[in-house]
């Protein structure tokens, strides 16, 4: 049986701060009825910058939309597709832009999509593969040959190899442990080293991957985290990593030995807003951004480029109702946010000289296109 009290906790609980689901009745502890939204859970724009995906995880299907490469405004197209996806909690495209994928809570696999260069639509490749219980995060490696999931009630991490022809996934090997909960998973630019973010113990694992076979081994022990750490990501130069704490309600930074991968803590964590849920770098390595589901806000730090430090930059701005999901687009220019209780996206420019965000428009719907 999956652990709803884990799911509950970093799905739904932060929806409705100091209440708590009622079993079963359709209602929280506050009498409000849980109606059925979209709930975007995750976003990702593609290597091209052109379109980005959004993973609803209500509406069990994932929602395409086109990307203004001068404004950054975003335009919705078509229907969100629905083939083999159930309670989608990530999303992710290859470095090559050909293929999609999508992690399944709700039946424990991951969906493979093909992209259309010029369409940006999604086409179910095959039949989802099974991962682990309540696949939670994945993500690919810098080169396109494997993608990795982090699986939440199963503590544990499954990897896979990429047919670069079809975008098939095939397992390696068995699934490798986790900390408790492991909630996030990414992957160097280096291609090297992937780092998990483990919920339920407060750390963060560390693997080295083999370049033949995209097997993973456990590089030295946790290194511990704020409380809750549930999202983890990695600058473009390889050196700091960086995560997002949902319990304390900061930021933690460590450097990242090059050589081995270790980790090492650097200084002590820095404030975000309230229950930071995602956090993700620009492509220059400059900024780092974390979305704050807590206060319906977005973070923005600036990077110390020789220790990594973080130092805000300005107030948090103002993004949806529950932010849970940031990414920066390819060229660095434009940022966008994944709002699962208003069932919207909120798009960003990017100050290339400070990292400030500005709201570009108004947030957009998920969902169908008009």
């Amino acid at each position: 049986m999956k652990n709803v009290k884990k799911r509950t906790r970093i799905l739904v609980g932060l929806l409705f701060v100091g209440c708590a689901l009622g079993a079963g009745s359709g209602e929280d502890a506050c009498g409000q009825v849980l109606t059925g939204g979209d709930g975007p859970m995750a976003i990702t724009v593609d290597p091209s910058g052109k379109f980005a995906y959004v993973a609803n995880q209500d509406s069990d299907n994932v929602s395409l939309f086109t990307i203004n490469v001068s404004t950054g405004a975003l335009t919705a197209v078509g229907s969100p597709v629905a083939a083999g996806v159930l309670y989608p909690t990530s999303v992710t495209v290859d470095p090559t832009g050909k293929f999609a994928y999508v992690a399944n809570g709700g039946s424990d696999s991951v969906s493979t999509f093909s992209i259309n260069a010029s369409t940006g639509a999604l086409t179910a490749a095959g039949s989802p593969v099974a991962a682990g219980v309540f696949p939670r995060s994945v993500t690919v490696d810098p080169t396109g040959r494997f993608a990795y999931v982090a699986n939440l009630d199963s503590d544990n991490l499954s990897a896979f190899s990429i047919n670069a022809s079809t975008g098939a996934l095939t397992a390696v090997g068995s699934p490798v442990a986790a900390g408790s909960s492991p909630n996030s998973v990414t992957v160097g630019p280096s291609g090297k080293f992937a780092y998990v973010a483990n919920l339920d113990s407060d750390n963060v694992s560390a693997y080295s991957i083999n370049a033949s076979t995209g097997a993973l081994t456990v590089v030295g022990s946790p290194v511990s985290a704020g409380s809750g750490p549930n999202s983890v990501t990695v600058d473009p130069s390889g050196k700091f990593a960086y995560v997002a704490n949902l319990d304390s309600d900061n930021v933690s930074a460590f450097s990242i030995n090059v050589s081995t991968g270790a980790l090492t803590v650097v200084g002590s964590p820095v404030s975000a807003g309230s229950s930071p849920y995602s956090v993700t770098m620009d492509p220059s390595g400059k900024f780092a951004y974390v979305a704050n589901s807590g206060s319906d806000s977005i973070s923005a730090f600036s990077i110390n480029a020789s220790t990594g430090a973080l130092t805000a930059v300005g107030s948090p701005v103002a993004a949806g109702r529950a932010p849970v999901s940031v990414t920066v687009a390819p060229l660095g220019k434009f940022a966008y946010v994944a709002n699962f209780q208003s069932d919207s996206i909120s798009a960003f420019s990017i100050n290339a000289s400070t990292g400030a965000l500005t709201a570009v428009g108004s947030p957009v719907a998920t969902g169908s296109a008009p």
